[in-house]
């Protein structure tokens, strides 16, 4: 069956077919908040290749309005990370941005760890430990 789909950059129409949005569904279920990374580092340029990717979803007006932080430094990584680890909107964003030297008017909203996970599980970690389990549809969903 096809759905209709959506127009990519090099002008052709890309079909939203049984499969692809198999593969998506599959993907979004696959997809785990990573606690635990491993050592080695992402190959060069893939950062910014996501950073690029994540640059091409829609924004009210074509106001682009996010900003991206590359943390290189261990010592800035290891105290921005103290500081603000997780989701910063609800920690401490002003102290994160002074930390990694951001513009004054840039507002904090994650701060992100990228990289291998140390091992894969087909279920999210604080699931599997039993301190949150995800919430059912009708939660989620009002009319």
């Amino acid at each position: 069956m096809m759905v209709e789909g959506f127009i990519a950059d090099g002008g052709k129409a890309m079909p939203f077919d049984d499969a692809f949005r198999a593969r998506l569904r599959d993907l979004l279920v696959w997809r785990r908040d990573v606690r635990r990374f491993r050592r080695d580092p992402l190959p060069a340029g893939s950062v910014e290749r996501l950073i690029g990717l994540a640059c091409l979803a829609p924004s009210v007006g074509l106001s682009e309005p996010w900003r991206f932080v590359i943390v290189d430094d261990p010592a800035a990584i290891a105290e921005a990370y103290v500081t603000g680890r997780g989701w910063v909107s609800i920690l401490e964003p002003a102290a994160v941005g002074t930390i990694l030297e951001v513009p004054p008017d840039w507002k904090f909203i994650a701060y992100l760890c990228l990289g291998f996970a140390q091992s894969e599980d087909d279920s999210p970690d604080l699931a599997r430990k039993g301190w949150e389990k995800r919430q059912p549809f009708p939660v989620v969903l009002r009319r």
